[in-house]
C-alpha cells in the first residue's frame, strides 16, 4: 500500500480523508459529527464526557447520537468510499472477511435496547436450569484486508437486537429451518453484506468473501456465483453431492492424501505451535438441500479438508474442512486457500480493538439506535488503529509521512531514543516508536507490537502533541 495518500493525523487530515464522502440531511449535523470523531480519536477509550471536555460539547454529542435523522449508513458513507479507493490502490486478490459479534450490556430497561441471547444461569432449588436473557445489540461486518493481512477498511455493516431470542435448538422442534425463505432469517444478512460489498468494490473477480461455520448457506453459494465472485467457506454442513446417491463426506472419504503442509499458529493460551497438515481436495457436484431443490441449482464446488498428522494431547486437532468455488488444481493452491482462511481471524481482532480498545460495551447510551450510531463512529477508529498495527509488517520500508505528520514525527525522535537498526525514514522506524510509547520494549525477540501497545502509544502521542501546540502558542 505505498499509495496510500499522505494523510494527517493531529489536524484531522486523514479523518477529513475518510469522512469526505459522508453526506447528513443537515451540515449541522455534518459539521458535529466530524468534531465528534475527532474528540473520540483524541480520547480513544475513554468516555464521551471525558472524550468532549466540557458539557456544551458532551450535550451537543449525545444530541447527534440520538437524533433520528442520523443513520449508521450515513456515518460509515465516507469510510466506505475510502475503503473502495485503497481496494483500487491494491493488487491482486483482497480478501472480503464476515462475522458476526455481539455487544452486550447491563440496563434497568433492556427492552430499550433488545437482546442477543440466553445464558444459563445456573439451577433453582428443584434441580431445574434457569435462563436469563442477555441485553445488546449484534453487529455484522465485512472487512476487507489483503492477503498480506493489511485492513483495507469496512465494506458493509448491519446492525440488529432482538426482541425475544428462543434459542435455535427451540425452534427447530417446531419449524424446519430448511423450509423457511432465507429473506426471513438473521442469516440474510450475509448475503446482504456479500452484495453490498461486491457492489462497492465493482471488480468481484478480486474478491474472496470468506466466513465460518456461521457462513455455511447454500443461498450465499448461489449468489455468489450469480455475482460472479468467489467464497471461501469452512462448512459444517454434510451435503448431498453427485447425483444425490452420497454425499460430500463420502467422497472425501475417498479423496486421496495429495501432500503435506506445514503451518505456524499460536493455541488458546497464546503459545506458539508447529504442526504439519494432511491435506485433500476434491471438486464436485453439489446439491441443495432437499426441500429448496426445486428453487436452487446444483454447483460445481471445491471441498478442502486439512488435519493435522498426528493427533496432539494437550489440545483440540485442527480439522478444517473448506468449500469454494475457487479453482483448486494443486496442493500449492489448496495451501493457499488455507493461508488465506487463516485470515478470518483479522476480523475477530477487529472487533476486539471495538470492544477493548473503543470500549464499545461500557457505554451507557439507553436505546439501540444510539449504541449503533455510536458503534458506527468506533468502526472507522478501531480500523485506523488496526491499519496502523499491521502497516509495519506489510509495509515496513515505506514513508512514515502515510500515518505520521511532520510534527509527529518530529516529536517521536525527541521523545523515544533510537534502538533498532531500521531505515532512519522508514514507517516501521516510526511505529515502533509509537509502540514504545504505549509499553512495548522493543527487545531483539519480540513479536511485532500489537493494537493494544499502539492505541495507548497514540493516546500519548496525542497527548504530547497537544502539550506541544499550547506551550508553541504561549511562547510566541
Amino acid at each position: 500500500m505505498a499509495s496510500e495518500s499522505k494523510v494527517s493525523a493531529k489536524d484531522s487530515g486523514w479523518l477529513n480523508t475518510e469522512l469526505s464522502g459522508c453526506e447528513f440531511q443537515d451540515e449541522r449535523l455534518d459539521k458535529r459529527f466530524r468534531s465528534l470523531t475527532e474528540q473520540l480519536w483524541d480520547g480513544l477509550g475513554e468516555s464521551i464526557p471525558f472524550a468532549c471536555q466540557d458539557w456544551a460539547n458532551t450535550k451537543a454529542a449525545y444530541r447527534f447520537l440520538s437524533n433520528d435523522r442520523v443513520s449508521e449508513a450515513e456515518i460509515l458513507a465516507g469510510h466506505f468510499d475510502s475503503t473502495r479507493e485503497r481496494f483500487k490502490a491494491s493488487d491482486g486478490t483482497v480478501l472480503v472477511l464476515q462475522d458476526t459479534t455481539e455487544f452486550n450490556y447491563k440496563r434497568a430497561d433492556p427492552d430499550l435496547i433488545g437482546s442477543t441471547t440466553k445464558a444459563n444461569s445456573g439451577r433453582d432449588r428443584q434441580g431445574r436450569i434457569r435462563h436469563h436473557t442477555i441485553c445488546g445489540i449484534l453487529m455484522h461486518s465485512s472487512l476487507a484486508v489483503t492477503t498480506e493481512g493489511l485492513p483495507l477498511g469496512l465494506a458493509a455493516v448491519k446492525f440488529w437486537s432482538r426482541k425475544e431470542f428462543k434459542g435455535c435448538n427451540t425452534l427447530k422442534r417446531t419449524i424446519n429451518p430448511t423450509r423457511i425463505p432465507i429473506e426471513e432469517k438473521e442469516s440474510f444478512r450475509w448475503l446482504e453484506n456479500l452484495r453490498q460489498s461486491t457492489a462497492l468494490f465493482s471488480e468481484p473477480k478480486r474478491c474472496v468473501h470468506v466466513g465460518d461455520r456461521e457462513s455455511d448457506i447454500y443461498e450465499l453459494f448461489c449468489t455468489a456465483q450469480e455475482l460472479d465472485t468467489y467464497f471461501l467457506v469452512r462448512t459444517c454442513v454434510d451435503r448431498l453431492a453427485g447425483e444425490g446417491e452420497h454425499t460430500i463426506a463420502d467422497e472425501m472419504d475417498e479423496a486421496p492424501v495429495r501432500g503435506l503442509h506445514y503451518i505456524e499458529f499460536r493455541d488458546k493460551n497464546g503459545e506458539p505451535c508447529q504442526t504439519l497438515l494432511e491435506i485433500r481436495y476434491r471438486h464436485m457436484k453439489v446439491r441443495p438441500p432437499i426441500g429448496k431443490q426445486k428453487k436452487y441449482p446444483h454447483l460445481q464446488l471445491t471441498v478442502i479438508h486439512a488435519e493435522e498428522r498426528e493427533i496432539p494431547i494437550d489440545r483440540e486437532p485442527i480439522h478444517w474442512k473448506l468449500i469454494t468455488n475457487l479453482p483448486v488444481r494443486s496442493l500449492d493452491e489448496a495451501a493457499e486457500k488455507l493461508n488465506w482462511y487463516s485470515l478470518r481471524w483479522k476480523i475477530e481482532t477487529f472487533h476486539k480493538i471495538l470492544k477493548s480498545g473503543c470500549k464499545a460495551e461500557e457505554s451507557r447510551l439507553q436505546t439501540a439506535q444510539r449504541l449503533a450510531t455510536l458503534i458506527s463512529v468506533f468502526c472507522i477508529l478501531s480500523w485506523r488503529i488496526f491499519w496502523m498495527t499491521m502497516l509495519t509488517r506489510a509495509v515496513p520500508n515505506a514513508s512514515p509521512l502515510i500515518a505520521f505528520t511532520p510534527l509527529e514525527i518530529k516529536i517521536l525522535d525527541e521523545m523515544v531514543v533510537d534502538r533498532r537498526t531500521e531505515p532512519r525514514r522508514s514507517l516501521s522506524r516510526y511505529l515502533i516508536k509509537l509502540a514504545r510509547l504505549g509499553g512495548y520494549l522493543a527487545r531483539a525477540g519480540d513479536s511485532p507490537p500489537g493494537n493494544k501497545v499502539m492505541w495507548r502509544g497514540w493516546t500519548r502521542l496525542t497527548d504530547i502533541e497537544r502539550g506541544y501546540a499550547l506551550a508553541t502558542e504561549r511562547s510566541g
